[in-house]
């Protein structure tokens, strides 16, 4: 015969809060996750049909709930009554190179240019590219890897770049054709 809910908090409440709080460390989220464990395992009684098990399917029940709370969208964040304006920004050295992308595009070589505007401007993929060009995959894929190649190596032959740690451009010298 199963212990009945009240028994179940007195033996397992105080150890089920300190096993939550291991993993969560917001006391209060912690407390919402053992309700709703506690919510659980009173709808869920009937299932259990054997009480040996009954510490291990409650074990399992917080850690399926400490998951659920995890997986949940991020979690509602408080804001001030009156935020600051916001900073304009300044513009960043990719930004400024943008417009010369475009000159070093339309001085590709005309397979080359056009596997480049239509995956990277007109948002075609690579297998649609193929399809619309008359090409097989591999030589579609070629294509495009060729002519981002061509650009970098342009990008790289007149302008010296500074990156950060994630590989984004934060500053760049331009020698001669990367000038805005």
């Amino acid at each position: 015969m199963l212990p009945s809910l009240e028994t179940i908090w007195e033996n397992f409440h105080q150890r089920l809060l300190l096993f939550i709080l291991n993993r969560v460390s917001d006391e209060a989220a912690a407390e919402d996750i053992l309700q709703d464990v506690f919510v659980k395992i009173h709808t869920g009684m009937r299932s259990l049909r054997e009480e040996e098990r009954l510490e291990a399917w409650v074990y399992q029940i917080a850690r399926n709930a400490i998951i659920d709370h995890y997986r949940r969208p991020n979690r509602l964040i408080q804001l001030e009554e009156s935020l600051p304006a916001p900073v304009a920004a300044e513009p960043d050295a990719a930004d400024e190179i943008a417009s010369s992308l475009r000159e070093m595009v339309a001085n590709l070589p005309e397979p080359y240019r056009e596997a480049l505007l239509l995956t990277e401007f007109e948002g075609l993929n690579q297998q649609q590219l193929a399809d619309r060009l008359g090409l097989s995959l591999p030589e579609a894929k070629s294509r495009v890897q060729r002519a981002r190649q061509k650009i970098r190596d342009s990008l790289l032959t007149c302008c010296h770049f500074e990156f950060d740690r994630y590989g984004r451009v934060v500053e760049f010298w331009a020698n001669c054709c990367c000038a805005p």
